[in-house]
């Protein structure tokens, strides 16, 4: 698997061998045995280049998550010793309540300093996902979310979602922000609030002026920089002090609660177990 993806990722025999530190004809040899286990070509030869075929994207990326969980099992398997000194992940939206967790992570590290921790940020399709297949210890989820499978605590902070606009836009002059104010403003949205949420629900009896979506806050910011547009987004990602940028509050407002979860009769690691204890010490 780790040779495929070297060549996946160089397109190219030669790189690849040399990244690796193996011959050429033995990576060859490699690639041509995989080809022959699944029945069909991973890469398309154009020249010295290596393209991958749709056989081999799928396999790419089966590929990269086969070899993630293998290296976090390898490390627990390293560290299964009296001194904790391994790893915890934790996967994530954008959202101030991460700090509580890192208020943990801190009052831990005064007696385990040599746990290190890991955050993927994601949406919650993207985390659930992670945590479903071990690749993750721990989610942070919006709601609403499916809890049927997870066991959970629910985080003491809610989310306040509101606009973040350029300080000349003619909205920043509101202390709060009604959905007949966002009538025919251009809007950007998160993505994973769509097409069914909370946010979607508030502003549901007026046409919205959809112009884009985002990912990661922090770029989508620009668009309210540049004055494309109004980003609907949650308070406390950007810093809007002594800034171009400001943020206003919906009205009605729209709050979302937060819960850590976890796969139900995961068994953890030293380290995650660790990190559990101090987060419930944290909430309680």
């Amino acid at each position: 698997m780790k040779y495929f993806l070297a060549v996946a990722r160089e397109e190219n025999i030669t790189r690849a061998a040399d990244f690796l530190c193996v011959t050429q004809p033995s990576l060859t040899r490699q690639i041509q045995n995989m080809e022959k286990e699944v029945g069909q070509p991973l890469f398309i030869r154009a020249g010295r280049k290596m393209v991958l075929t749709e056989a081999g994207m799928l396999l790419r990326k089966r590929a990269e998550e086969i070899v993630e969980l293998y290296d976090k099992a390898e490390h627990e398997w390293l560290n299964l010793t009296d001194d904790v000194n391994g790893e915890v992940f934790i996967g994530g939206g954008e959202t101030y309540g991460i700090t509580i967790l890192m208020d943990a992570v801190r009052e831990m590290h005064k007696t385990y300093p040599n746990i290190k921790i890991h955050i993927h940020s994601g949406d919650m399709v993207d985390v659930c996902d992670r945590l479903d297949k071990g690749l993750i210890d721990f989610g942070l989820l919006m709601q609403p979310a499916d809890l049927s499978k997870y066991e959970n605590i629910r985080l003491p902070y809610v989310d306040r979602w509101g606009l973040l606009m350029h300080k000349d836009h003619p909205l920043a002059n509101k202390e709060y922000i009604t959905p007949n104010d966002i009538k025919d403003v251009p809007i950007m949205q998160s993505r994973h609030s769509l097409p069914k949420s909370a946010i979607t629900e508030w502003y549901k009896s007026v046409a919205v002026n959809l112009v884009g979506t985002y990912n990661l806050l922090n770029n989508a910011a620009f668009a309210a920089y540049c004055k494309i547009g109004c980003v609907l987004c949650i308070d406390k990602l950007i810093n809007t002090t002594n800034s171009d940028l400001v943020f206003r509050p919906l009205n009605p407002p729209v709050e979302v609660e937060l819960d850590v979860v976890w796969k139900k009769y995961q068994v953890f690691s030293k380290s995650a177990q660790i990190f559990l204890k101090y987060l419930k010490e944290k909430i309680s």
